[in-house]
């Protein structure tokens, strides 16, 4: 796919380029962002060289992940990151992110994971995107709700993080849940049996 912006109420979701090597490498000193992330810690100017000019354009060119650089529109300014991946199931795809120590607490990620939500679910035809995150990892997992994710549970051994297996959390979002069709009908299982419930008898 080549490479496309986004465009919310007050961010520019754009490619992430060589350019931003540098302010990448500063973001991501932040001991928050290297705890609860896969990126490399300690984190070297090389890594974000690799990521800006290598990783995050091939993803593009052959349709496995999409980086988003999140910055200001009234000034440029490097507010976070996103990415969705594609996942091996049919139509789904995984979001992660992460914000600048110094603007977090402004929206600023709810408001990009709603717009590239909006862009998966259309222009990526997604049926589902997921979210998942280490157990603990509150912050992160505040933006999905907002953002309208429902929780689905925990996933034992979910994440892989230097080298380190985690439990995660896991949670997804449909077209369906902004408004939007989905690329495949979808009908809800509303009897199902629940982890530790029975099933709904309609009684």
């Amino acid at each position: 796919m080549e490479p496309t912006t986004l465009t919310t109420r007050r961010l520019l979701l754009r490619p992430f380029g060589p350019q931003d090597a540098y302010r990448v490498h500063a973001a991501c000193q932040d001991p928050d962002i290297q705890r609860w992330t896969v990126i490399p810690s300690p984190y070297r100017l090389t890594d974000a060289e690799l990521f800006t000019a290598k990783l995050a354009p091939t993803g593009w060119r052959d349709d496995s992940a999409y980086s988003f650089a999140l910055v200001l529109r009234e000034n440029g300014t490097l507010v976070g990151a996103l990415g969705i991946d594609r996942r091996s199931r049919p139509a789904t795809y995984e979001v992660g992110y992460w914000s600048t120590k110094e603007h977090r607490g402004h929206g600023y990620v709810t408001e990009a994971v709603l717009g590239s939500a909006h862009w998966a679910f259309t222009a990526l035809r997604a049926d589902r995107l997921e979210w998942r995150a280490e157990i603990g990892n509150r912050a992160s997992r505040a933006v999905a709700l907002r953002a309208g994710f429902r929780l689905e549970g925990d996933q034992r051994s979910g994440l892989l993080n230097k080298g380190v297996r985690r439990d995660a959390w896991t949670a997804a979002l449909l077209p369906s849940d902004l408004g939007l069709p989905g690329a495949h009908p979808y009908l809800p299982e509303r009897h199902a049996e629940r982890p530790g419930g029975t099933a709904d008898s309609g009684r």
